[in-house]
């Protein structure tokens, strides 16, 4: 990835933190975005000049303009190269949060943030994307197999899907989405695997994967393995 722009999303912690080192580790500058710029100090102390740190709010779409504007400025050439939209939150606990008895307040953010989030961030960086470009978001099971107590987060990450499936279908640009199986995060609670073991899946996913694999579907672990081993 010598000499391409990524941007992250969610950059600051959990699987976003761990795709900005891969990316940087793989030769790419990454924007790296998040809401409050402070708890990106730990990606520029590792990474210097190759990660800019930006603050931007997914759920507010000129934040998003101004994210991507400086990104397409920023590193090596013009243009961006990749996007990853990982910013997300779950309101609840995982496996406790019933749909029936969610708050509108919790729903609404949900959708806010998961879902119109990925579409602010895939529009408006859009202009700005290099030829071969590729637009990712992590996804999961849940998306797909509704499981009890997950509630309108799981709405939420089927509705970034069906975003994604659209980019791909209305754009030139190779869109997809990305699931890494159970991952320990603050948002997915304990157990499952280190964001830092699914980090190479990303960079995968953004560089050798084939396009038709990826382009408007889900690749996940059992490809990844398939792809690598």
């Amino acid at each position: 990835m010598d000499g391409q722009t990524a941007v992250v999303t969610g950059a600051s912690r959990g699987i976003g933190e761990a795709v900005v080192d891969g990316l940087v580790a793989a030769g790419a500058h990454v924007v790296a975005c998040a809401r409050d710029p402070d708890d990106l100090d730990g990606l520029v102390e590792r990474h210097g000049d190759a990660a800019t740190p930006v603050r931007a709010d997914v759920r507010d779409e000129f934040d998003v303009e101004r994210l991507v504007e400086t990104a397409s400025r920023t590193g090596d050439g013009a243009g961006i190269d990749l996007v990853v939209a990982n910013a997300g939150v779950y309101h609840g606990d995982p496996g406790e949060t019933p749909v029936q008895d969610e708050a509108y307040s919790a729903f609404d953010d949900h959708l806010r943030t998961n879902t119109r989030g990925v579409f602010a961030t895939f529009r408006e960086a859009v202009p700005h994307l290099n030829e071969d470009a590729r637009l990712l978001v992590p996804t999961g099971s849940i998306a797909r197999d509704a499981m009890p107590g997950i509630g309108s987060y799981a709405v939420s990450k089927a509705a970034a899907e069906a975003v994604t499936r659209a980019f791909a279908a209305d754009t030139t640009y190779v869109a997809g989405c990305v699931d890494p199986g159970q991952v320990e995060t603050e948002l997915s609670g304990p157990g499952g695997r280190d964001p830092s073991e699914v980090a190479p899946m990303f960079v995968w996913a953004a560089t050798d994967c084939p396009a038709e694999d990826i382009d408007g579907a889900v690749v996940g672990l059992r490809e990844w393995k398939q792809a690598t081993r």
